[in-house]
């Protein structure tokens, strides 16, 4: 297998974003939050509140098995590529192997998260009047650029919390009629979404499954211990807060064809997997889905929304986002593939930055 160098180690190392893999992601814990506490820090936002989401549009009214693929139109496909990809390409002649893909996006996206947003601002616009009074544009160039990487990062990550948006994921999520689920994640990264359900659900267990380990050491393995979850004591009923090292998670390192497991989860539960899959592999992609769940058992679903944003997002981001195949879509384009292929929506609505569904099997 080629040996790779993602756009960020390509670059010089006084680059201001994205932060270094080596850098520490999040702060140690001391003590507990309090329910209600809000906080942005420099990577992240800490939003403990329990008033009503920012955003959840609920249509679970629609009635799927009405709508047709003349209705909802396909969804838009991104396709601007990194340049990791095209030069792989250009030199192998050949398509870049999907886990290398994985591999590279991780690895930067990763990055993203580390970077501590007003640190690296400030490290930008210093270097762009730096390279101005030296008449030095190359250099001057790059901080501008950092300096707009930066800012829309900032927006989505920090400004709007529409990465991991806890108060729309719990609106999403709430109701389930689960009691100590088992949760099975797939494609799970770094498992902000399984670590939300337990804490609404505890007393489970948690299995995290992802075929890039990078995912097991780094992006759930140093998964910030003082970020909070908002969730319910399971002796007493009331609200508390939940971290990492409290749950009971296992991560398996695998391809999900691989896995051994059976129709024993409650919950199957993936986050931007279903848009990675042209429409030929999307029943594939949903039978991995359907292949673990428990009868009666609950799936839980998103994809990125087919949005302004989320468009200028993915172009201008293209070198660490975009390497491998990527569908943005709406809920209702989500929605019919599901219905599609054998799944009840329960419950459907968008959030921030995501579409999102609540199903059972037909």
């Amino acid at each position: 297998m080629a040996t790779l160098i993602a756009p960020e180690t390509a670059a010089a190392s006084t680059r201001a974003f994205p932060a270094q893999t080596s850098r520490h992601w999040g702060r140690p814990r001391r003590a507990r939050h309090n329910i209600g506490h809000h906080e942005l820090t420099g990577q992240y936002r800490i939003d403990l509140r329990d008033q009503a989401p920012d955003l959840f549009d609920d249509v679970s009214t629609m009635d799927w098995s009405t709508l047709t693929w003349r209705d909802v139109g396909r969804p838009y496909r991104t396709e601007k590529w990194s340049s990791a990809r095209t030069s792989y390409e250009q030199t192998h002649q050949q398509p870049l192997p999907i886990i290398d893909g994985w591999r590279l996006f991780n690895t930067a996206f990763h990055q993203f998260f580390l970077t501590d947003v007003p640190e690296a601002q400030a490290q930008a616009k210093s270097q762009f009047g730096a390279a101005l009074s030296r008449m030095d544009l190359h250099e001057a160039k790059e901080a501008l650029q950092d300096i707009a990487y930066l800012a829309v990062w900032n927006k989505i990550m920090r400004v709007e919390d529409a990465v991991w948006d806890p108060r729309g994921k719990r609106a999403l999520f709430a109701g389930l009629e689960v009691k100590k689920p088992r949760i099975l994640f797939l494609g799970a990264a770094d498992g902000y979404e399984a670590m939300q359900l337990a804490a609404m659900y505890p007393g489970g267990e948690i299995v995290l499954v992802d075929y890039d380990a990078f995912c097991a050491t780094d992006r759930f393995g140093k998964f910030p211990l003082d970020y909070p979850f908002l969730g319910v004591d399971p002796t007493t009923g009331h609200q508390r807060v939940w971290y990492r090292d409290e749950m009971p998670i296992h991560f398996e390192v695998a391809d999900i064809r691989d896995l051994e497991y059976g129709r024993e989860f409650d919950v199957v539960v993936s986050i931007g997997l279903l848009e990675h899959f042209p429409d030929a592999h999307k029943a594939e992609c949903l039978e991995m889905h359907r292949r673990f769940l428990k009868p009666g058992g609950t799936v839980v679903m998103t994809t990125p929304r087919n949005q302004f944003k989320s468009r200028v997002f993915y172009n201008l981001m293209a070198d660490w986002m975009n390497h491998g195949y990527r569908e943005l879509m709406d809920v209702r384009q989500m929605g019919l593939y599901c219905h599609e292929n054998g799944f009840e929506i329960q419950r459907a609505g968008v959030i921030k930055a995501h579409n999102g569904l609540v199903m059972k099997l037909r």
